[in-house]
């Protein structure tokens, strides 16, 4: 995982620690998420940089926010330039806000499926209470 004082992992170190798997590391390279640098005769194998390391719980967290690839790309590029740059901010903002809003619909509907389903419960409930009396008696 270490090498000398600066940090560095493996494409399975990362696959384990956020419990996914290699495929999806690269796949996350392909979409330029992640630029490990190369090791190796032939350049095959892939170290990864604390950098990349925060990248991927960055898109991790993001995919988990519902945010696309490429929202997720154009977040992580904003994150990594001067925070000075007033037209970025406003984009991460709107972005942010049209998420928000995405997720706060969302909740209300699963909210509303939950008191439905509840209530489609109570009532099985309800009949299967009214036919055990009636075959009780």
């Amino acid at each position: 995982m270490s090498n000398g004082s600066t940090v560095q992992y493996s494409i399975t170190d990362l696959a384990r620690e956020f419990d996914i798997t290699t495929r999806a590391i690269r796949f996350y390279e392909d979409q330029g998420l992640l630029a490990p640098s190369r090791e190796g005769a032939s350049g095959l194998r892939r170290v990864y940089s604390a950098r990349d390391r925060t990248r991927l719980k960055l898109t991790l967290r993001g995919k988990r926010l519902g945010f696309s690839l490429s929202e997720i790309k154009q977040l992580l590029d904003l994150y990594e330039t001067p925070l000075d740059t007033m037209p970025q901010l406003h984009a991460f903002i709107a972005s942010l806000s049209t998420q928000r809003q995405v997720l706060e619909r969302q909740l209300d509907d699963l909210t509303t499926t939950l008191q439905e389903l509840a209530q489609y419960e109570a009532q099985c409930r309800a009949l299967l209470a009214d036919r055990a009396e009636r075959s009780a008696a």
